[in-house]
């Protein structure tokens, strides 16, 4: 998706060999036109698979998904990181771990909102290492529910995410800008034949 890759260069920072940082418009402040697009992109690669409910993970992965829950009307269900005192214990769990944050975290997603007729759509901002990817695939499969595969925001492909995921059977995987590498701060996009293209 070009627009999310020029928005990537504009006002995306890289940290050190493996982080990016896109904390003005995806994951700390957001933009909402952006993250509308971004919807309406998702439901058009998804738009064959019968999509019942869209899964996603508290917070990063809630405004693309509600985008494009609300293109797909379909509803959203996002599994939360923290457990407060008015969550029951009847709930799906699975355990993710943040690259970024060095923590573990079980997320967790009310049963009566997930059913083993939900033809689901996992969404996610990034795809690094695959953890969060995982963790949701974990609860999805618990409710006896379908996955029809997973809509990535940014997907970093030098790191092994990709693989991970595919090697435990998660398949029909679309993400909206695949990073090749970082170079000199500088963000190396892959092209849609999977090539290097420095944009």
């Amino acid at each position: 998706m070009k627009e999310l890759e020029k928005r990537i260069q504009a006002d995306g920072r890289v940290l050190g060999k493996d982080i990016l940082k896109v904390d003005s418009f995806l994951n700390h402040q957001i933009d909402p036109q952006l993250m509308q697009d971004m919807g309406m992109e998702f439901a058009r690669l998804f738009a064959s698979q019968g999509v019942t409910k869209i899964l996603t993970v508290e917070a990063s992965g809630i405004a693309p998904a509600v985008m494009a829950g609300l293109a797909l009307d379909v509803p959203v269900v996002f599994a939360r990181k923290s457990k407060s005192r008015i969550l029951t214990d009847d709930a799906f769990t699975a355990d993710v771990y943040s690259y970024t944050k060095q923590t573990t975290n079980q997320i967790r997603v009310d049963k009566r909102f997930l059913i083993g007729d939900d033809r689901v759509l996992l969404i996610d901002d990034f795809l690094a290492n695959g953890q969060a990817l995982l963790a949701l695939k974990t609860i999805a499969e618990q409710a006896n529910a379908g996955i029809v595969g997973a809509g990535i925001v940014i997907e970093k492909s030098f790191q092994p995410g990709r693989q991970n995921v595919l090697d435990a059977g998660l398949t029909n995987i679309h993400s909206l800008a695949r990073i090749a590498a970082f170079e000199d701060g500088q963000v190396i996009f892959m092209n849609e034949e999977d090539e290097e293209v420095d944009c």
